[in-house]
């Protein structure tokens, strides 16, 4: 999973000729959250999809936080997809597939564990695919979708 970081330029370049997705390696660490906020946000105005942008952000940032609070991963991937012209899917794929992702129950006074209930509550969808064999995963890809106008 070894690439290097991509300018804003690069960006532009890649989802500019034609292609309906970006992925990019990055440390698994909260600090990391900084530069894939800038990438989403980058691929989404070249794909004209402003309005996204700050949702994209958010929840990128909080599924970054989820993989390095409670994976042991070294890196992760991000990936920025359009399956469809209504829709964008932003993920992030860790080689940890025993640890899912799961809504939990808090109360008032807790200080964490709010993430996932904030994405779900900014994405029009999401949840977690499996990577690799089905009796052996060996990562898992952890997604949101946003679904622009016309497609909700």
């Amino acid at each position: 999973m070894d690439r290097p970081t991509r300018s804003p330029s690069e960006v532009r370049t890649a989802a500019s000729v034609g292609h309906s997705a970006y992925s990019q390696t990055l440390p698994c660490a909260p600090s990391t959250a900084g530069i894939a906020r800038e990438r989403v946000r980058d691929v989404l105005a070249i794909w004209r999809l402003g309005s996204l942008a700050e949702p994209a952000a958010l929840i990128v940032t909080e599924l970054i936080a989820n993989a390095a609070r409670h994976t042991p991963c070294h890196e992760i991937r991000m990936v920025i997809v359009r399956p469809t012209a209504t829709r964008v899917r932003v993920g992030i794929i860790d080689r940890e597939p025993s640890r899912l992702p799961t809504l939990g129950q808090i109360g008032d006074a807790d200080e964490s564990g709010r993430g996932l209930l904030l994405v779900d509550a900014i994405a029009d969808r999401w949840g977690y695919d499996l990577i690799g064999p089905s009796r052996r995963p060996s990562a898992k890809e952890v997604w949101c979708e946003l679904f622009t106008k016309g497609d909700e």
